[in-house]
């Protein structure tokens, strides 16, 4: 082997040790016996139930969130009860419900749960009756809805229903209507039943009142319960004659028309952004401005307000959660997720939905700064 051969032999073995010995050390680091690798850290999952009048504006905000941050949050759409069931057993880290609670259940619970109220929405009239065109509102004042819901309004042309609907009295036909409620314990329910106590006492008294009901529509065998707004949107818009209520972002979603409900001061008015906002003016200075104040009577304040744009069936739709939880990973990713539908998640709102007054907002930043973990 000449000296040439050798030189390259020796400049390749050079080589191949400068390639392993650096190699060794971008693996390893200087110090280290052997190869060793940090173990993966799992992603954190907050898991929520509850109310489905808010699930299609928590599910956005959960895939935007989780695109976002990498948390994964899940939310399933079970209604106001059994959401609070499951908060309370500690089975979910967070619950929704329309209603707030009640002053029983917020003495029971004062100091240990945070109530934000963190989504702004309206109940809506929804109807099937083809011979109205699609374009057009039917109009309903409170005491006919409360008498259609108990059943003694009967029929789609009752002269009550042309009364109010002179444009199209001629068109409302003579069919029996079917009345579409939800079968689940529901904060809808609440508080479409609250508002029909408030417009119409004389008829829907407080007996029928709450998150389940015995409804007097089912004993005359026109009445049928869906589970969930989605439930009862699709059992309204599979059934022709049908009257029911769902939160406004189900109706718009799927097209249904939409009713004009008489208000306090007696005008028809539609959902908008400004006839939400004006109920919600008119109850601002009954809001407690802590998270762990008691909101309850909040709701029924809002329901049937005063003021000639002011829709009447508008509610907060509410979180709970623990001011304090053993996982500390969990307490931070929950909380940064509220913080995140209180400030960029308002700007990603679907139709049916509205801002937070920045007073509310206020209310839910506070909870972010209450909510702790690691005790």
């Amino acid at each position: 082997m000449g000296p040439t051969q050798k030189k390259v032999i020796v400049a390749v073995v050079a080589l191949a040790v400068a390639i392993a010995l650096t190699s060794y050390y971008l693996i390893q680091g200087p110090g280290r016996s052997t190869v060793t690798q940090s173990p993966v850290k799992q992603a954190i999952t907050i898991s929520g139930a509850g109310a489905s009048f808010p699930a299609p504006q928590i599910l956005e905000w959960a895939r935007e969130f989780t695109k976002k941050t990498g948390i994964v949050v899940t939310y399933s759409s079970i209604g106001s009860g059994a959401g609070r069931a499951m908060l309370f057993n500690r089975t979910v880290v967070f619950a929704c419900s329309d209603p707030p609670l009640d002053k029983k259940l917020y003495s029971e619970h004062q100091g240990k749960i945070l109530q934000v109220p963190w989504i702004l929405g309206a109940v809506v009239i929804t109807y099937n009756v083809p011979e109205i065109p699609r374009d057009v509102s039917l109009n309903f004042t409170g005491m006919i809805l409360a008498l259609i819901f108990k059943g003694e309004i009967s029929k789609w042309n009752d002269a009550r229903i042309k009364e109010v609907n002179p444009r199209v009295a001629h068109l409302l036909p003579d069919k029996e209507i079917v009345v579409v409620h939800r079968s689940d314990s529901s904060g809808t329910t609440r508080v479409l039943t609250g508002y029909l106590n408030k417009a119409a006492p004389d008829v829907w008294g407080k007996d029928l009142v709450g998150f389940t009901i015995d409804w007097p529509i089912d004993r005359i065998g026109r009445g049928l319960g869906g589970k969930g707004n989605e439930g009862v949107a699709k059992l309204i818009n599979t059934t022709s004659y049908s009257i029911g209520y769902v939160e406004a972002s189900y109706a718009l979603t799927a097209g249904m028309p939409m009713a004009k409900i008489m208000n306090r001061d007696g005008y028809f008015v539609l959902p908008t952004e400004e006839s939400v906002m004006s109920a919600v003016e008119n109850v601002v200075d009954k809001i407690p401005d802590s998270p762990l104040g008691d909101f309850s009577d909040v709701m029924d304040a809002m329901l049937d307000a005063s003021g000639p744009k002011t829709y009447p069936i508008v509610t907060f739709s509410y979180v709970f959660v623990y001011s304090s939880y053993e996982d500390g990973d969990v307490a931070k990713a929950l909380s940064d997720f509220i913080y995140y539908a209180l400030t960029e998640g308002q700007n990603k709102l679907i139709p049916g939905y509205y801002r937070l007054p920045s007073k509310v907002v206020d209310i839910g930043l506070k909870a972010v700064n209450i909510l702790r973990g690691g005790s």
